[in-house]
């Protein structure tokens, strides 16, 4: 160690404390987990109460509801026949076994024979389908989850004993139990395959079995560390149901990115001529700051999912930043810590081949990105308009991009409560997703008000674009009623908008909208889409403007470079506007439907994926964006030309930007494969996003770009000086270990 000057960044004082303290660091990462986990457990986690959730009238509506109105869980049996109608015997006897065995269920309430006085509207208008309506004991959805279950057998054993009917049950409880289980067995599906492919990933990226398991080990570690952790602010911002789901996702993508960052860069030095300890040191002065920085990045970009104001959005970007937080805390601790112990030990065992293959890599460059960059920097004008151009060109669809809400026909046909819901819109048009009109006023016994609500149910029907049966319920201290009004369409089409449109500026004007003092809202499978998408386009801009400006900020701050930062900000909008046409080609347009698995287009791109894509899109794409440019700006400052520096970046970076995206793209793509289409658009838009940019953007377009602009890519404005520096010391001088480094000390 004699005669280096010690490197002072952030980054290199905790690796070079942690080489030296690594029990202390390593066992205290331990502990740290541990007792993370154990903290969650104790705490608790806060989880959203769904019932109370929404966007505008329709969010108000669900609240008032969950607190004055909470009502049980409502359920169908459709009874349907091709042959025989509702006034034949075997049908009426049908009906009878019905709700025989429905009364048998000690969870069952409240049954509705369509053949009782008053619900001739529970009869099909071609008398070839019949509801048998009830409800469960309970207000609690997960209660009620758990409830159904027994009437769900049942009623399977009627269509066994009635083979000449169908007979199925839908409803809120039994969507909610059935949906529920698929989803949780595609997430258990791409956890399940996540984990294999990032091992053989790494294992072809870094030869030895040590190397490969130490980056799946910390992100593993932070995503456990997480969980727990999330616990804690789910008190002030309840956490969706799935969060764990979405904390396993970019923790194990930032985890193995970061561990790679760094554990690329210790290797390189060591192969290179450098001590065990020279070469760590050199690891957390250079990769280690840059995963600083990149967490920085991203820890911004996914805060911007907290100007949302959507509950499922605000826990998810919290639980982001937690979990790139910790990946990040552990990358500088007690990833260092494990090497200074392992040392040349972190190559064994080696994988025949692969393991020789790797090492006579001493440069840790690629042969394919050299053949690559060569025609890039000897060509660099072309090189920039073809790959804008294409680009552009997966752009272009976007802009005519049409935000959908994933309706019921968007879910798995094979559901058999899909198969029922199929058959009730054939029977009874709208009435499994009806429009919920709420009607709150200090007496709803009063004869005004209760002629209100009989004029809205009958010129809702009237107006055409709402279905028999309509239905109304009363709480218990008489002061909401709630009418259902079966909507026409599939819930979230144009037909339902419309409809919706005529109900809340036309009928509820003219009827319950003259109740004095009276509180009225729509909510439902259609208000909630249209309410949702209306405060994401609001929120867009604010979404945008912030991560955007943050990381300008961050960029400018860190290399010292306004074109550095201007470029770091267009570079990456063209790779999610690219992934954003993909979306819309597919999923949209129907391109390719085939090979992902789904007959129709869905109509547009769910609702939430373009803010929510964005921000992770944003944040894992300047991982890569910081790394190579680190790489490039330290070249730079040792003395290198721009145009050297520039190859010298791309080429050293090129074989771990390609192995962790290959990580990504390979955990991302096993979202293509579930059933619901949901995830799939999620899946493909992450999967083809993380592709496009680390080949298009970060092969061709980033160092072509940096090569025709010379030595005006380091342009700051004097005017500019005051900011504060991030990263590490000036450039060492002449003669010591310790790789130059620019910025001042943080």
């Amino acid at each position: 160690m004699t005669g280096r000057k010690p490197s002072t960044n952030l980054a290199a004082r905790m690796g070079r404390w942690s080489a030296s303290h690594w029990k202390t660091a390593t066992f205290g990462w331990l502990a740290f987990v541990v007792a993370s986990f154990a903290i969650g457990n104790v705490v608790g986690t806060k989880n959203i109460d769904n019932t109370a959730t929404g966007s505008g009238e329709s969010g108000h509506v669900a609240k008032v509801l969950s607190s004055e109105f909470k009502q049980p869980a409502s359920e169908n049996v459709l009874i349907r026949s091709t042959t025989h109608t509702a006034s034949d015997p075997a049908f009426r006897a049908a009906a009878a076994d019905v709700a025989a065995a429905l009364a048998s269920q000690p969870a069952v309430r409240h049954i509705e024979s369509p053949f009782a006085v008053g619900n001739a509207g529970q009869i099909s208008k071609d008398r070839h389908a019949a509801l048998v309506q009830f409800r469960l004991r309970g207000t609690e959805l997960k209660q009620s989850d758990k409830d159904v279950l027994p009437v769900e057998a049942a009623v399977t054993k009627l269509q066994d004993s009635h083979p000449g009917f169908t007979i199925g049950e839908f409803g809120d409880a039994s969507v909610d139990e059935q949906l529920n289980k698929q989803v949780n067995k595609d997430f258990a599906k791409a956890g399940t395959f996540s984990l294999p492919i990032t091992l053989l990933v790494l294992i072809f990226a870094f030869g030895a079995l040590i190397a490969a398991g130490l980056p799946l080990l910390l992100g593993l570690s932070a995503v456990a560390a997480t969980i727990g952790l999330v616990a804690l602010p789910s008190h002030l911002i309840p956490m969706d149901q799935n969060v764990s789901v979405v904390v396993m996702l970019i923790g194990l993508a930032v985890g193995v990115d970061y561990s790679m960052f760094y554990l690329k860069r210790e290797r390189e030095e060591r192969r290179a001529g450098k001590d065990d300890r020279a070469a760590l040191e050199a690891a957390a002065a250079t990769s280690g700051r840059a995963v600083l920085i990149s967490g920085m990045t991203v820890i911004i970009a996914m805060a911007g999912l907290l100007f949302t104001g959507d509950p499922t959005f605000m826990s998810f970007g919290m639980a982001m930043i937690i979990v790139v937080g910790v990946a990040v805390l552990g990358s500088l601790t007690v990833l260092p810590a494990l090497l200074s112990k392992l040392g040349g030990n972190v190559d064994k065992p080696r994988i025949p081949f692969l393991g020789r293959r790797r090492a006579r890599k001493a440069s840790g460059e690629s042969r394919f990105w050299n053949a690559v960059l060569g025609p890039v920097l000897k060509h660099p004008a072309i090189a920039t308009v073809a790959a804008t151009g294409a680009l552009v060109a997966l752009a272009l669809p976007a802009v005519h991009m049409h935000t959908v809400t994933p309706g019921p026909e968007t879910f798995p046909k094979f559901i058999p409560v899909m198969k029922v819901y199929d058959q009730m819109q054939q029977s009874f048009p709208g009435g499994s997703i009806p429009a919920v009109v709420m009607v709150k006023a200090p007496q709803i016994s009063a004869t005004g008000v209760r002629t209100a609500i009989a004029s809205l149910r009958r010129q809702a029907v009237a107006s055409g674009e709402f279905n028999e049966p309509t239905s109304v319920s009363v709480n218990s201290t008489n002061t909401i009623a709630t009418v259902a009004l079966p909507i026409a369409g599939d819930g979230t089409d144009t037909a339902s908008n419309h409809a919706l449109e005529t109900l809340r500026n036309t009928v509820i004007p003219a009827t319950v909208g003259k109740v004095p003092g009276g509180d009225v809202g729509v909510a439902g499978t259609t208000a909630g889409s249209y309410d949702f998408n209306v405060q994401m386009k609001h929120a867009a801009p604010f979404v945008f403007a912030f991560v955007l400006g943050l990381a300008f900020i961050l960029m400018l701050m860190t290399f010292r470079s306004i074109v550095i930062a201007i470029k770091a900000i267009v570079l990456n909008l063209l790779s999610v506007a690219a992934a954003y046409g993909v979306l819309v080609l597919i999923f949209q347009h129907g391109v390719g439907k085939g090979l992902l698995g789904f007959s129709d287009a869905g109509g547009g791109v769910v609702a939430y994926l373009p803010i929510f894509l964005f921000v992770i899109l944003f944040g894992l794409s300047m991982d890569y964006h910081v790394f190579i440019l680190s790489r490039i700006r330290e070249a730079y400052d040792g003395g290198m030309s721009t145009e050297d520096a520039v190859a010298h970046g791309i080429k050293s970076t090129a074989s771990v930007v390609t192995s962790a995206a290959l990580v990504m793209v390979g955990v991302f793509s096993i979202f293509a494969t579930p059933s619901f289409l949901f995830l799939k658009e999620f899946g493909v838009g992450l999967a083809a996003s993380i592709l496009i940019d680390a080949t298009i953007v970060r092969a061709v377009l980033l160092p072509a770009a940096m090569k025709l602009l010379g030595d005006r890519n380091w342009y700051m404005p004097r005017w500019l000086d005051w900011l504060p520096h991030l990263g590490g010391e000036e450039s060492a001088p002449e003669g010591t270990d310790v790789p130059p480094v620019y910025g001042a000390a943080a």
